[in-house]
């Protein structure tokens, strides 16, 4: 396995939930953070509380809604001028509306088209240069096993990421001899705010997943040596 400590990762929707876990078990293993999220005070007391805890990494963070591409390139100048360079992307940023064809307004179901599959193109758009120009690098994309089946009311959300696990075999095959490792993550349902307000789970840790399960596979993924890649991972619930 291969250290991670001196890397540098920037993490989308690192405010909370999901992108905090990741952003805590990443800074335990050393590795400089960069935090993009929708909400300032949550990516300020996140900051704060890395390097609290983790003093000898670096940090920074940006405010911006992946689902600009002018927000996204603002955010990935701002990060990279502050830490330099990227070795990780993880896009993890993403919204969840529920609600039948005919129910969900036109316009939230083009939104999370735009944040989750748009905002996941724009942050490798930027930062994928980058890793080419080091000849090697990370990029996860957290999708979701609603990706893989289509269900009643989750037209948007399972579209969305059935795209986002499209865009990233796509984006594997690419990129792959470039000596970049590109990996979809497809998480059942994972107690977060998002999914407990939306009353898919009551966030019970005895039978629900929760954001440290996700972030310890991430972190092991990329701690596999250099010549070898997961190209899809799936992680679901024991006995739910």
């Amino acid at each position: 396995m291969q250290s991670l400590k001196g890397k540098t990762a920037i993490i989308t929707g690192a405010g909370k939930g999901l992108g905090k876990a990741m952003s805590l078990a990443l800074a335990a293993e050393g590795v400089n953070l960069g935090l993009i999220g929708r909400t300032t005070a949550d990516l300020e007391q996140l900051h704060a509380e890395l390097t609290n805890l983790y003093p000898g990494i670096n940090v920074a963070h940006a405010t911006a809604d992946v689902g600009s591409y002018i927000a996204v390139k603002d955010a990935v100048e701002t990060i990279t001028k502050t830490l330099n360079t990227v070795d990780i992307l993880i896009n993890n940023a993403g919204i969840l509306k529920h609600g039948g064809i005919l129910e969900l307004p036109v316009e939230e179901w083009e939104q999370v088209i735009q944040v989750n599959v748009l905002g996941t193109y724009y942050m490798v758009h930027e930062v994928l240069p980058f890793l080419l120009e080091r000849g090697q690098g990370d990029i996860i994309n957290i999708a979701s096993t609603a990706g893989a089946k289509g269900a009643a009311k989750m037209s948007a959300y399972g579209a969305s990421k059935a795209a986002v696990v499209n865009l990233t075999e796509s984006l594997m095959q690419e990129v792959r001899k470039s000596n970049i490792r590109v990996t979809t993550f497809n998480p059942s349902t994972i107690a977060t705010d998002m999914t407990i307000n939306a009353n898919f789970t009551d966030g019970n840790a005895e039978k629900v997943l929760q954001p440290e399960d996700l972030a310890f596979l991430v972190v092991n993924n990329l701690k596999l040596p250099q010549r070898a890649f997961v190209k899809e991972i799936g992680l679901w619930s024991t006995n739910p």
